[in-house]
């Protein structure tokens, strides 16, 4: 056979040519953390499809669209029909070719986007579950299906799962569905959202990309953290000092009260105020596949996420600083380790491309700096890195404070001795 001309693979290319929406993570990110991007208990969409560790609950997805089928009354082939329609669609949001045949690549759109529905039906209706269902009797299953369903490359489109609610449910009813995945994976977020407050970001069910976007948008911060006025301005900025010198330096960390989302950081009369977070398991994965989201789609507004992670990245250095913020009710150590905490927020930076769009922290690192500058701080710093940087030195000063109390004490009672004489 010969080879393709070139003008055939032009034409093939304007034809083909669409915006990919799901990705492989590339090497740079990956070699930082391999696990942090791979499944293991769940294959979802083609990139990790027939690896055998990942096979435990292939045919519990069967099972799922099994019963379905049969509590609906429906057939199966209702379902391929439709997804059919949407294959050449679906196949090309992914951005490596798919080897699977048309036929076996809607069957799997249908079998993996029917478990991820019914999953999140009986999340949120437990008269839905059958009783033995290991997914909602083993919490270590059901926390590792929210993480895997955050991975990057564990995806599927989000108009393949919106076609195949409107044949579960009734049709057209796709805030319902949005509803039912806040539901599901509300505590994956290491940092909680106050509900009486937040607004989930105006998008359209239609505009979704996947999974892992939605999440990404509903998580999205306020406005007026971020400055949105002058978002045109690309302004440079320059890192501020770990918590341990921020404090020398006579900054005060405080717990916000009054969050939003994570995101919601703020610098009032030289304390830093930062929403808790919680570190467990879950969260470098987490953390990693939005960092990740974000790198594949700088043209979004703000890369908030990663912006936040560097944010923390600055603050934290060493495991004195994660104690630190611990002290100061910021941060919730699940790990038991602050060893572990600061090396994981010192490496989610590594092999990342800062956003060109404008740093979101950039008037706060700025006010900090500001602050840090002042003569009084900066000789406040010097003290407390020079002198008061152990017990024992603190113990020393006191000591020789209290000599020098006792000294002149002396002096003015040898001088008041000598004037009565």
């Amino acid at each position: 056979m010969e080879p393709q001309s070139i003008t055939v693979k032009l034409d093939q290319l304007s034809v083909e040519q669409q915006e990919c929406t799901i990705y492989r993570v590339n090497s740079h990110l990956r070699n930082v953390n391999d696990k942090a991007y791979e499944p293991e208990i769940i294959s979802i969409g083609p990139y990790h499809r027939g690896k055998d560790n990942l096979k435990m609950l292939e045919e519990h997805k069967l099972h799922y669209l099994h019963i379905l089928l049969q509590s609906k009354k429906k057939n199966v082939q209702d379902f391929i029909s439709e997804i059919e329609r949407e294959e050449p669609k679906a196949r090309k949001c992914y951005a490596e070719p798919i080897s699977l045949k048309a036929t076996e690549f809607t069957e799997m759109m249908v079998l993996d986007g029917i478990f991820i529905i019914e999953l999140v039906r009986k999340f949120s209706m437990p008269q839905l579950r059958e009783k033995n269902d290991p997914i909602f009797h083993m919490d270590w299953i059901m926390t590792n299906l929210q993480r895997h369903l955050m991975l990057f490359e564990n995806q599927i489109p989000f108009f393949i799962l919106l076609k195949l609610f409107d044949l579960v449910e009734v049709q057209g009813q796709h805030n319902r569905l949005m509803y039912l995945f806040a539901c599901f994976f509300y505590n994956i977020y290491p940092g909680k959202v106050r509900r009486d407050r937040w607004k989930p970001r105006p998008k359209s069910p239609d505009m979704i990309k996947h999974l892992l976007d939605l999440v990404h948008s509903d998580w999205y911060p306020s406005s007026h953290l971020l400055g949105l006025g002058d978002v045109h301005v690309r302004q440079r900025w320059r890192s501020i000092n770990s918590a341990t010198g921020l404090i020398e330096a006579n900054v005060k960390f405080k717990r916000n009260k009054e969050f939003t989302t994570l995101f919601d950081v703020g610098f009032e009369k030289g304390t830093i105020l930062l929403a808790p977070i919680t570190i467990e398991d879950r969260t470098e994965s987490f953390l990693r596949n939005l960092i990740a989201y974000e790198q594949y789609f700088q043209n979004t507004e703000y890369s908030f996420v990663t912006d936040y992670v560097i944010f923390l990245n600055c603050l934290i250095d060493s495991p004195r600083d994660v104690q630190k913020l611990s002290h100061f009710g910021i941060m919730e150590n699940c790990l038991g380790d602050d060893e572990v905490v600061a090396n994981m927020f010192n490496k989610l930076t590594d092999s990342i491309t800062l956003p060109s769009n404008p740093f979101s922290y950039r008037r706060i690192f700025r006010s900090v700096k500001i602050h840090c500058r002042r003569k009084r701080n900066r000789w406040m710093a010097m003290l407390r890195r020079n002198y008061l940087n152990s017990p024992w030195a603190i113990i020393s000063i006191i000591a020789a404070f209290i000599i020098v109390i006792l000294t002149i004490i002396q002096t003015v009672f040898s001088i008041m001795q000598v004037v009565k004489n």
